[in-house]
């Protein structure tokens, strides 16, 4: 079971439908778009994974108005030596956003919704997090 997983959505029907997907997948969800908010969780620990869509339009750090692949970015430099996957949702193909998105963003995988199948998001998810284990443990 995940501890602790960090949301970040600005969409209200997306926070809900969040909600109610990590009910019994995870300890903690925390949906947030205030990236003090997010620093502050991420610096608590026990994160196991960031979902964050990249549109998000109210998100500013440092008065600068941030996407998610530049806050994700931000987070994976920041935050490196954590190694908390970041898994990128959009509602357009990925390559709407160039070539380089998960090179420019620093994310460990992207997701297409609306989410039709929720085995895919949860087989995904568990990849991610397996593989931040596996990091950990190699690096300890």
């Amino acid at each position: 079971m995940l501890r602790k997983v960090i949301v970040v959505e600005d969409d209200p029907f997306s926070q809900d439908y969040y909600k109610i997907f990590f009910k019994k997948l995870c300890n903690e969800v925390f949906i947030l778009e205030n990236v003090d908010s997010i620093i502050n969780e991420i610096e608590k620990g026990d994160v196991d994974l960031i979902i964050m869509d990249i549109n998000i339009k109210n998100t500013y750090w440092n008065s600068e108005r941030l996407d998610g692949m530049k806050l994700s970015n931000i987070i994976k430099k920041r935050f490196n030596n954590l190694k908390i996957p970041v898994l990128l949702i959009s509602a357009y193909p990925i390559s709407a956003f160039g070539d380089n998105v998960l090179a420019d963003s620093m994310a460990d995988d992207y997701f297409i919704k609306p989410i039709y199948d929720y085995n895919k998001l949860i087989d995904k998810i568990n990849k991610l997090v397996y593989s931040k284990n596996e990091r950990q443990n190699t690096n300890s």
